[in-house]
């Protein structure tokens, strides 16, 4: 049985809207965008570049401000709170950067940049400041030792732990990771997934996963959300938006996903062709419709609805897309082919 505080989100956002001015023109990169996220969710937020998905994420944090709509955490919108209650609210919600070496100052160790967060909001003494943030670094995988280096000193991976253990200084509940292991080679994707995962479960946190990798996405969290141009396209729990789609977009990213080649077998591939629309200019009705395949008249005359297609499982299409491609009518917007077999993989 739930209380009644654990019914309210974590974080929620209602018809959430970010613009920026370019040249004289209005961008929107963030348009109407309604989600939720709550206790201990991971949700994933995936999409192409210039979807959107970095925008969402500092909107979120307070980096940019809204131009519309609501955001509230735990029900609160910060809007509401006077400065220094509006720091104590912030305090609960952090940000795990992509660029750990541009996070990081260049000038002070990496323990002088683990305690930074607990002298800004006044926390704890000059002891006991240096002995959480301790405590953080050898909880995130490393060492005292690794503390009294520069950001220079560590790899790619050890900055990127430092970084998380920055985060948890100040004992958040939500962790918005921005394409925090995008830098990283597999390997060391790996370990910092494990990282991030081994933390949730240790200290029930909830992240917003921001990614363009949809394997990723899909191995990290509860639900997905794709955005495209500014908006959500569909939103699932993981499993039934990785193994089927029904958004032609959302089915486009997973087949440019690699995966191993099993039996010398291949598969299908769609390429969408044709440029991303212009956010300062986006295209009638349904935004995806320049790149679709099976797009028709309605698709520019009128902008899709949200249609239930299982529980919990949303899309903004005009068309009961199954999560396949009917070859006959695909026209010359996309190309379906297969992907190259590679060598067998081996059976385990």
């Amino acid at each position: 049985m739930t209380t009644a505080a654990e019914d309210v989100p974590l974080l929620a956002a209602r018809d959430l809207r970010v613009d920026f001015r370019v040249g004289g023109e209005r961008l929107r990169a963030v348009d109407g965008i309604t989600l939720d996220v709550a206790r201990r969710e991971t949700l994933g937020l995936v999409g192409e570049s210039g979807s959107g998905k970095s925008t969402f994420g500092r909107a979120v944090m307070g980096l940019v401000p809204l131009s519309g709509g609501l955001l509230t955490y735990d029900g609160v919108d910060p809007s509401d709170l006077g400065r220094r209650e509006r720091r104590q609210l912030q305090a609960r919600y952090q940000m795990v950067f992509q660029d750990s070496s541009a996070t990081l100052n260049p000038r002070r160790t990496v323990l002088d940049s683990v305690i930074e967060p607990l002298v800004v909001h006044g926390r704890l003494s000059s002891r006991q400041r240096q002995a959480r943030a301790v405590e953080l670094l050898e909880r995130v995988g490393l060492s005292e030792a690794h503390g009294r280096r520069y950001p220079h000193q560590l790899s790619g991976g050890q900055r990127q732990r430092v970084s998380i253990a920055r985060a948890l200084v100040l004992d958040p509940e939500l962790l918005v990771c921005d394409e925090s292991v995008a830098s990283l080679d597999v390997a060391l994707q790996a370990q910092v997934l494990n990282l991030l995962s081994a933390l949730q479960r240790e200290l029930g946190l909830s992240f917003v996963f921001i990614t363009h990798d949809l394997g990723v996405a899909g191995h990290m969290s509860d639900r997905l959300a794709v955005m495209y141009l500014g908006s959500l396209v569909e939103i699932g729990p993981a499993g039934a938006v990785t193994c089927d789609p029904r958004h032609p977009y959302t089915a486009a990213l997973l087949s440019a996903q690699p995966e191993p080649v099993v039996g010398g077998r291949s598969r299908e591939r769609i390429v969408l062709t044709g440029e991303l629309p212009s956010p300062t200019d986006p295209p009638s009705g349904c935004r995806f419709r320049t790149r679709c395949p099976m797009a028709q008249d309605r698709c520019a005359e009128q902008a899709p609805e949200w249609r239930e297609v299982a529980p919990g499982h949303r899309v903004a299409c005009h068309f009961d897309f199954d999560g396949r491609w009917d070859l006959a009518t695909i026209g010359t917007r996309a190309s379906v082919g297969s992907v190259p077999p590679g060598p067998p993989v081996a059976a385990s």
